[in-house]
């Protein structure tokens, strides 16, 4: 259970590391608002992502990834529509990584982006 909890913690804090060294990078400095547009970027990005990933495990996508390698494979052999793999079978992602440091990293740009209408005030 430790050692779980560290790796997170080791993962979120790269996580934040990573988008300070993109604002140093883009901006040449580091501020809070840059460092609110990147986490807003990066944490849209991980959501998305895995909600992309859990839309095509729960089986959204099969049928027309399945016609789709039917009709392009059409000429290689006899195959049956059963006999082609399903798209959410050769998906085995898990979403929940990408959604628990999405909502951390989005969290950490709220918290960021309240500080930052207080301090304009």
């Amino acid at each position: 259970m430790k050692f779980q909890l560290k790796k997170r913690l080791l993962i979120l804090a790269s996580f934040q590391l990573g988008i300070l060294f993109i604002s140093f990078l883009i901006i040449h400095k580091i501020t809070l608002l840059s460092y609110i547009n990147i986490s807003f970027y990066i944490s849209a990005a991980l959501l998305f992502t895995s909600l992309l990933i859990y839309t095509i495990n729960t089986g959204f996508f099969d049928v027309m990834s399945k016609s789709l390698n039917l009709a392009f494979t059409r000429g290689n052999g006899k195959r049956r529509f059963e006999d082609i793999p399903s798209l959410s079978e050769l998906v085995t992602i898990s979403q929940k990584p990408l959604l628990f440091y999405g909502s951390i990293t989005g969290l950490c740009m709220l918290i960021a982006l309240f500080f930052y209408y207080i301090l304009r005030t």
